[in-house]
């Protein structure tokens, strides 16, 4: 009987220990992949001193190898210039305090969705075990480049990691809030048209990017201008310290842009699409070297770049998945993308199936086209006119913010391309509202003699007074009245009923107005009225297809 008694005891220890085991075992691991990880730092010396400030004002910063000007738009304009390591210092040195700015934001965003500081520490952690060996996917020439840059990082943050270490990751987390699509706001939408369907018949196209970290990281926009030693001249636009291209042009008129699409749940970081873009722009010149680019390097995200080249005359876009890729140029005079794979090698693609079937993508895709119908011939206005439409088929008013929008309002930045003319228009603040100001890449390139602002006046497509005397300020409103009413949810507390009228009167016509008012009611445990606003929100226009779910789901455990 004790002998028994034993083997149980031992049993149960062991039972019970376990977790305790795996835990060790766990942390062990975790422990070997963090301090392991290489991120690959050059081992380069450099003197600074040779890139000393020879101006700076607020709005001018020059030095050897870069400049930086506030253009009256609000625009950044940075010009660098050298090879690598040349052009990462001087871009440092010009930036520092919009790096410094840049990281602040971005760090002060994890704090708003992560309050305590020991997670945010250990999510950071997670992030270089996640991207151990990203660096050794990524061409030298701009590791340099961001590790120079870096070396005018703040050290303020390094108790997470060094700047080098903090920078190379940042390139990331495009890719990584892609991955991350269902959770957060990411809806670009773009398109490229040509011969018939172009005024002149030359090819334009036009993009939003719907990246959004909140307002204050889309604060700072820069017009990057690079003229490396190797490869060819070319324009991005980003935010300071991003050295990949989100949406770009070089120039032999060659442009690159993304849009996220669906796929697996990546374990391990690759190349960051941003600089695989950045690849393509900077030593492609047509659509077949785009691809053959595309196809040397390993991705850890599904994505679409459109790419518009003038040598060929049209665009075509570049499917890419961890394990697949696939060049799609569609049958007509344009192709439209936004946020799923066209091409044929995809139409079996269970995560594209599924990314048709329930996004907002489709909608998108078939509002672009529509538009584009009704304009055609197209010009670079009609492109921004698109790009600025945030109703729905048919013209619908499917409420503000909408993911079914062209125009959801929360553009970090919007761009159109007239890739024969080496013209490409940017929008300023506030989202594509603004003006679109011109850049003519010719003028940009001729000389390096820094002479102020390279914006062509003339070509200057205005802001849309409309949108911003009215559908501006909606947005705003209904942001924070959302703001206000999540806060009571969370609390449990009653709102007056004006903020409830207000806010439906706001908005009237965007589901997530009565979804969230319904919420609102259960919270202060009044299910007869949640289940009538749910149903309001049932027959309005819905962005995604789980969500429909979630309300049906709510109602009939309320009704």
């Amino acid at each position: 009987m004790r002998k028994i008694k034993n083997i149980i005891i031992i049993t149960l220890s062991l039972l019970l220990g376990t977790p305790i085991v795996l835990s060790i075992i766990l942390s062990v691991i975790g422990l070997y992949l963090y301090c392991t990880a290489d991120f690959l730092q050059p081992n380069i010396n450099v003197d600074t001193s040779h890139y000393q400030l020879t101006t700076q004002t607020d709005s001018i910063k020059l030095c050897d190898y870069g400049s930086l000007y506030l253009n009256k738009y609000g625009l950044w304009e940075a010009k660098l210039y050298g090879n690598s390591i040349d052009r990462g210092t001087a871009y440092g040195m010009i930036s520092k305090d919009l790096l410094k700015n840049q990281e602040d934001v971005f760090i002060d965003r994890i704090h708003e969705i992560i309050s305590s500081e020991w997670w945010v520490k250990f999510l950071h952690k997670l992030v270089v075990i996640f991207n151990r060996d990203m660096a050794k996917q990524i061409p030298r020439e701009y590791l340099e480049e961001i590790y120079t840059m870096s070396l005018s990082c703040t050290d303020e943050y390094n108790a997470y990691s060094s700047p080098y270490v903090r920078q190379l990751n940042y390139h990331a987390a495009h890719d990584i809030g892609h991955a991350m699509q269902q959770y957060m706001l990411v809806g670009c939408s773009s398109f490229a048209i040509w011969d018939n369907e172009s005024e002149d018949g030359e090819l334009i196209i036009g993009r939003n990017f719907d990246f959004y970290v909140g307002d204050n990281f889309a604060k700072n926009k820069v017009v990057l201008f690079v003229e490396p030693t190797e490869g060819y001249n070319f324009v991005s636009v980003s935010w300071p310290g991003m050295m990949g291209v989100l949406s770009g042009m070089n120039e032999k008129g060659l442009t690159v842009t993304i849009n996220a699409a669906k796929g697996a749940i990546p374990t391990s970081s690759a190349m960051p699409i941003s600089l695989l873009t950045r690849h393509i722009l900077q030593y492609a010149s047509n659509i077949s070297e785009a691809y053959e680019i595309a196809q040397q390097f390993k991705t850890f995200v599904s994505e679409s770049i459109l790419v518009g080249s003038a040598n060929d005359g049209c665009a075509a876009i570049i499917e890419k998945t961890p394990t697949k890729i696939a060049l799609y140029t569609g049958s007509s005079k344009r192709v439209v993308c936004t946020n799923h794979y066209q091409s044929e090698i995809f139409n079996s693609d269970k995560y594209n199936i599924d990314n048709i079937k329930t996004s907002d993508s489709p909608y998108r895709w078939n509002r672009i086209n529509e538009l584009l119908d009704e304009l055609t011939p197209i010009t670079p206005n009609d492109a921004v006119y698109i790009l600025r439409n945030r109703h729905g088929v048919k013209n619908k008013d499917i409420g503000i913010s909408n993911e079914k929008s062209i125009n959801q309002f929360i553009a970090h930045h919007s761009v159109v391309f007239q890739p024969n003319k080496l013209r490409m228009w940017v929008s300023t603040f506030p989202w594509q509202i603004g003006e679109y100001v011109c850049y003519d890449l010719n003028e940009v390139f001729r000389n390096r003699q820094f002479e102020g602002s390279y914006v062509v006046d003339s070509l200057t497509i205005g802001a849309d007074s409309f949108l911003i005397n009215d559908e501006y300020k909606r947005a705003i409103t209904y942001r924070e009245q959302y703001k206000k009413l999540q806060k009571a949810i969370d609390n449990k507390s009653y709102v007056p009923v004006s903020i409830i009228d207000g806010f439906i009167e706001n908005n009237p016509n965007y589901f997530q107005v009565y979804n969230t008012l319904g919420d609102y009611m259960l919270s202060i445990k009044n299910s007869h009225q949640a289940v009538s606003y749910w149903q309001k929100a049932l027959s309005l226009e819905i962005s995604r297809l789980e969500e429909r779910e979630q309300i049906i789901k709510k109602i009939k455990k309320y009704d």
